[in-house]
């Protein structure tokens, strides 16, 4: 087995051994099928104690299902969608919002990956009557796709915008207990004026499944059928709920989180004062965004697997995820002093 480690996403992670263990523990016996197990309900119970309130949860197998069938609640055949051009609703789920929903994604400017409430009533303000798609739903990630983080006073202002004009706001959760650490804020709070959440899991350290939670309870009532009809409903459930009875269990998904955000933050610190390395934008999670000289980044590359972004002006991505050791930064940036001191003067 590779033990070959990098920073090229937290997808590329191990399952976390207590959430192994979970599976291996949930591995006995017969149990109900299609979410009828004891797993399957103890961990919806918990997902109403963690946010204080009453909550419909259901799992699926991916984070595109997640944001696809979450944006179900709002489906209009004539609809949109609002999000941020950088978005992975908008850049990294093929075509599948369109195919499924039938709508049209509306991509909205974003600065360091964030949009804003004024942004949001503007194209509000747009009407060209039955000859565009009305916009019924706001898109907000959070973390964004650039490691950013909305602070609270910014979600509710987007929210407030959204709801005024009867759209349903959805957030995109895949890695939220990066964001809570960053804030420092409860997870109610987080999601106070949020209708619909995608809650990650395979970022936050499980092998495979997401959660979907539905925050309104007047919303989704027909969520189970979206889930069958786009073929999301696993029939032995309880080896998802297991996974995420071991997140929530003592918040294991906070603290890969807090560890994440550690080392990005580690990462960043190591770089920073590089007369060579330019740090793009603010990292307020588990995502480092640098500018590299472009001579530099295949060789780093093979090192340490990273993705570049924009290879044309030497953007790329190190991200960092709950396994992440500080050896592996000190010796993936030992490599990349190396490196540059082999650069033309």
């Amino acid at each position: 087995m590779s033990d070959t480690r990098s920073f090229a996403s937290d997808n590329f992670a191990p399952v976390h051994p207590k959430v192994m263990q979970a599976i291996v523990d949930s591995n006995r016996g017969h149990a109900m099928a299609y979410g009828g197990d004891d797993h399957t309900r103890a961990v919806r119970e918990r997902f109403r104690t963690l946010f204080g309130r009453d909550v419909a949860c259901h799992f699926v197998f991916n984070g595109t299902a997640a944001n696809v069938l979450s944006l179900m609640a709002f489906q209009k055949n004539y609809g949109a969608v609002l999000c941020s051009d950088v978005s992975h609703v908008a850049n990294d789920e093929s075509t599948a919002p369109e195919r499924t929903l039938g709508m049209r994604l509306i991509r909205l400017p974003s600065k360091d990956g964030k949009i804003t409430a004024a942004q949001v009533s503007a194209a509000l303000a747009h009407d060209h009557g039955v000859h565009w798609a009305k916009p019924v739903a706001l898109s907000i990630t959070q973390p964004t796709e650039l490691g950013t983080v909305y602070g609270l006073d910014e979600l509710q202002a987007l929210a407030a915008a959204a709801h005024a004009h009867g759209l349903g706001v959805h957030m995109d959760g895949a890695r939220l207990g990066c964001a809570l650490e960053h804030l420092g804020v409860s997870v109610e709070d987080m999601v106070a004026d949020i209708d619909m959440l995608s809650f990650g899991g395979t970022k936050q350290g499980i092998m495979c499944g997401e959660a979907v939670i539905v925050l309104q309870p007047d919303l989704a009532a027909d969520f189970p059928y979206w889930q069958k009809n786009s073929m999301q409903l696993a029939s032995k459930m309880r080896f998802i709920a297991a996974q995420f009875e071991a997140l929530l269990d003592g918040d294991l998904w906070l603290a890969n989180a807090r560890h994440a955000n550690a080392m990005a933050g580690r990462l960043r610190a190591a770089v920073q004062d590089l007369p060579y390395v330019k740090i793009e934008y603010p990292v307020q999670s588990n995502a480092v965004f640098v500018r590299l000289p472009l001579d530099l980044i295949e060789p780093l590359s093979r090192h340490s697997f990273f993705w570049p972004w924009d290879p044309t002006i030497g953007l790329v991505r190190w991200m960092c995820s709950f396994d992440t050791l500080q050896r592996d930064i000190d010796e993936f940036v030992a490599h990349l002093r190396q490196l540059a001191e082999k650069l033309p003067a």
